[in-house]
């Protein structure tokens, strides 16, 4: 399935800020083996969403660790410290995936890649960020549904 960047930006500004009516606090996630099962939100991810998303340098910027060579064309700076995510969704289950962006010092305590959706436990991390999550609950699940169109 092809994403057309572009056409979604604006769908996703439009988006921006909306909560669910039922949505998984964050203190209330209980990674277990690796994975989370159960969605954060009522409402199913939608990969166009996640895009925006994925690529959002004020979202999960996703881009400056991660290279996706379908995104090559479209987007700038890809980066290298991270897992190439091309196939990536042949290999982790949504569960899997939602538990490694709520919080991949789980399995991986010296990674860098940030927990998306964790309030608290940070270091160095700016005052105005107490309380706050980096995603969602239903960004993450757009990031997920997106996640899951990269296969091989």
């Amino acid at each position: 399935m092809k994403l057309y960047p572009a056409l979604f930006a604006l769908a996703g500004l439009a988006y921006a800020g909306t909560v669910t009516a039922s949505e998984i606090a964050p203190d209330d996630v209980k990674i277990v083996d690796g994975a989370v099962e159960q969605p954060l939100t009522d409402s199913p991810g939608d990969p166009e969403r996640g895009l925006v998303s994925f690529t959002g340098r004020k979202a999960g910027n996703c881009l400056a660790c991660h290279y996706v060579e379908s995104l090559q064309d479209d987007y700038q700076f890809h980066g290298e410290v991270g897992t190439p995510l091309d196939g990536i969704a042949d290999a982790y289950t949504a569960a899997e995936f939602r538990a490694k962006l709520i919080n991949p010092k789980t399995e991986l305590p010296d990674t860098i890649m940030p927990a998306f959706y964790r309030t608290s436990g940070f270091n160095r991390a700016a005052g105005k960020f107490d309380g706050k999550t980096i995603l969602t609950a239903q960004e993450i699940e757009d990031v997920i549904a997106y996640l899951m169109t990269l296969k091989d």
